[in-house]
C-alpha cells in the first residue's frame, strides 16, 4: 500500500519535481504510458463488470452481481494500482534508483484468466439460472 508521503505525491506535481533530479524525458514519458495502459486496463474491468450485469441474464442475479462486483473491483484496484506505481518509478528516476519490482501484473493476469473461466464456464454450460 502507498506510504502518505507516496499518496501526497499523487496530487502534487511540484513535489515529485522536487524529488531528485529531473530524469531523461524519454523514461518519464514512458512512465506515463505505462500509467495509461493500467487505466485502459482498468477502464476495460469496469466496462466488464458493467457487461457481465447487462449480457448474463439466464445467470442468477446474486451470481451476475458477483461477477460484475469483482470486475468493477478490480478496475477501481488497477486505477488506484496504477497511479501508485507511477509515483514509485517516477521517484525511483529521479533519484536514480532501481525501479520497484512489482507482482501486480501477474496477481491482474491470473485474476483475469480466472475470470475468464467463470464467463466461459458460464456462457458454455448455463450457469446458475434464476
Amino acid at each position: 500500500m502507498a506510504r502518505p508521503s507516496s499518496l501526497r505525491l499523487w496530487f502534487s506535481p511540484a513535489r515529485m519535481r522536487a524529488e531528485g533530479t529531473t530524469p531523461d524525458y524519454r523514461f518519464s514519458l514512458a512512465n506515463e504510458r505505462t500509467f495509461l495502459a493500467w487505466i485502459r486496463t482498468a477502464l476495460a474491468l469496469v466496462g466488464g463488470g458493467l457487461a457481465a450485469d447487462q449480457f448474463l441474464t439466464e445467470m442468477s442475479s446474486p451470481a451476475r452481481t458477483t461477477i460484475a462486483a469483482v470486475l468493477v473491483a478490480g478496475g477501481a484496484l488497477c486505477a488506484v494500482r496504477a497511479v501508485n506505481h507511477w509515483v514509485r518509478c517516477e521517484r525511483a528516476m529521479r533519484r536514480g534508483e532501481d525501479l520497484p519490482p512489482s507482482r501486480f501484473p501477474a496477481t491482474l493476469a491470473v485474476a483475469t484468466v480466472l475470470a475468464a473461466l467463470v464467463v466461459l464456464g458460464v456462457v458454455v454450460f448455463g450457469g446458475p439460472v434464476r
